[in-house]
Parts: structure tokens; sequence; C-alpha cells
């Protein structure tokens, strides 16, 4: 019975916040798209550097050595993985005698595209985890943890629909693959919930690898997007909308370490009982 309660949160949990966050992306901010990148940049930095890494430290289980080293070595993959995408790129036009710039554009943004599909699979792997083991500590505290999850997710999903329409995906294929990221936090549910304490040793890891897509898709995609409007007229807009989505994540992120606490202080008694069974 627990396993379907997991599965349900998990899974409604996805698609509530994937189809809040198209509604925005499609129909709210539709017309200012350029500006949406300078948010997902907000976006994407805060859920790296005030959730993902802060969790994966706190959970005690990685030496802090091995987990920088595993973000170097995610950095240099994900530069390897688009080192290639390009090396491709440019072997497939090359002796044509154009420069296809907008074509390369669109080739570079599609590859911020895969990073952050590959990037928040993972973090909704853990947040699957995360969710289970809330459930197995007290009812309670699971929808708890589901609910600040969903919130968490709609400006994270946000700034996800932002990466694949620069990337020049039609709506419904951006909306499918969206969705079957979601649906990895089902999967996350699911080993959460038969091998817990396996993989909890395991999220750390995964925690630091989700990070460092973002960081890397913040930095080396989304910014130098930024970089292309060199108005003042455009800069300030980008700062301010920048700082909005930092002020998002952080304030999510304050809320739902909030509600873990107080879950935790109400959930121990439970999570005792649990373990004896």
């Amino acid at each position: 019975m627990l396993l379907l309660w997991v599965l349900l949160a998990t899974i409604t949990g996805g698609l509530i916040a994937v189809l809040i966050a198209s509604w925005l992306a499609y129909k709210v901010f539709a017309k200012y798209l350029h500006h949406m990148v300078s948010l997902s940049v907000g976006v994407l930095l805060s859920v790296a550097l005030l959730h993902l890494l802060p969790e994966a430290f706190e959970t005690g289980v990685g030496n802090a050595h091995v987990l920088f080293g595993l973000m170097l070595a995610s950095l240099i993959g994900f530069f390897v993985l688009e080192k290639i995408a390009l090396l491709r790129h440019s072997h497939h036009h090359e002796g044509d005698g154009h420069h296809h710039h907008k074509g390369h554009d669109r080739h570079e943004a599609g590859r911020g595209g895969m990073l952050i599909l590959i990037g928040s699979s993972l973090h909704n792997l853990c947040d699957g985890v995360l969710i289970a083991a809330a459930f197995l500590t007290d009812p309670l505290l699971g929808v708890l943890t589901a609910a600040s999850i969903i919130i968490h997710e709609i400006p994270h999903k946000l700034g996800d629909f932002v990466v694949l329409i620069n990337a020049g995906l039609r709506r419904r294929r951006a909306f499918a693959l969206i969705l079957f990221t979601s649906l990895c936090s089902a999967v996350g549910g699911i080993i959460g919930y038969f091998v817990l304490q396996q993989a909890q040793d395991w999220t750390p890891y995964i925690l630091v690898v989700a990070a460092s897509s973002f960081l890397y898709i913040s930095v080396a995609d989304l910014m130098p997007q930024m970089h292309e409007r060199v108005s003042l007229s455009d800069a300030v807009p980008q700062l301010l909308l920048v700082g909005v989505g930092v002020a998002l994540i952080y304030s999510v992120t304050t809320l739902m370490h909030h509600g873990h606490d107080h879950g935790h202080d109400h959930g121990a008694p439970h999570a005792e009982h649990g373990h004896q069974h």
C-alpha cells in the first residue's frame, strides 16, 4: 500500500509540475523568451548550488574530495560530450562553403537541451528516492516532501522548457521529453522503496552529477546567449531576472528545509517503528 502512495506521489507530482511549467512557458511567458533565459540561469545555478550540492554534502555519505573530484570529472565529461557534438556537426557541414550560423546556434542550443535532460533525469531520480524515504519514515512527511518537491520543480521545469524551446524543439516533443524526465522520480521511488539503504549511499554522487550538468548548462550555454545582448537596457533586466531566479529557489529551498526539519521531529518515532518491522 505504501509503495502505491510513493508511486502516486511521484507520478502525480511530476505531471502537475510539468503541466504548470508548460502553461507558463507557452502561454504566459512565450513573448519574453529571451528574458526567460536569464531567469533560467538564476534558477539552474541556485538549484545546483543552494539545493543539490548542499543536499549531497549533508548526507555525510561521500568524502568531500571524492564528491568534488566527481564534480570536476562531470564538468569535463559534459565538455567532451559537447566537443564531440560540435566535431560531428562541423564534419557534417565541411566542404559545403557555407557557415550555417543559424543552424549552428540551433545546434549549440540543442546540446544544452541534451544535457538538461540528463541532469533533470538524475535530479528527479533522487527526488523519488527522497519521497520514498519520507513515506517510509511517516506518510505525512511523505506528503509534505512530495508537495514541497512539486513547488520546487515548477520553476526548474520552466527552466528546462526554456532551454528546449531555445534548442528549437516543438512543443509536443519538449513536453514529452520533460514528462519522461519527470517519470524518473517514479523509478527513484521504486528504488528507494525496495533498496533504500543502498540507494541512499548512491544519492550524493547522483546529486553531484545532476548539479554539475546544471552548472555547465548555465555557464557554457545560457550565459553566452545573455552576452549576445550588449546594451544597458538588456543588461539590467538580465541581472534582475537572474536575481529573481535565485530568490525563487532560495525561498523554496528554505521552505523545504523547514518542512523536512518539522517532519523529522514528528517522524522520528515512526522511523524507529518502521525499522523494527
